[in-house]
């Protein structure tokens, strides 16, 4: 089953979109969404891959 969060990552990972993440402590991570899973969002950061644990977000802004 695909739910609204798969498609709206889908979507994102698509177009190319720049994104913002808003973590729990307040932290923001902007960057391009590579690859989502069932626990994590892969995001290039200024060339760089970060590994975020979607337990951790608040927020994803695009």
């Amino acid at each position: 089953m695909i739910t609204i969060q798969d498609e709206v990552y889908q979507q994102v990972i698509e177009a190319k979109k720049e994104v913002t993440i808003i973590l729990l402590k307040g932290f923001r991570v902007t960057g391009q969404i590579i690859a989502v899973n069932r626990f994590t969002i892969l995001i290039n950061v200024d060339g760089k891959q970060q590994l975020i644990y979607k337990q951790a977000i608040s927020t994803v802004a695009v």
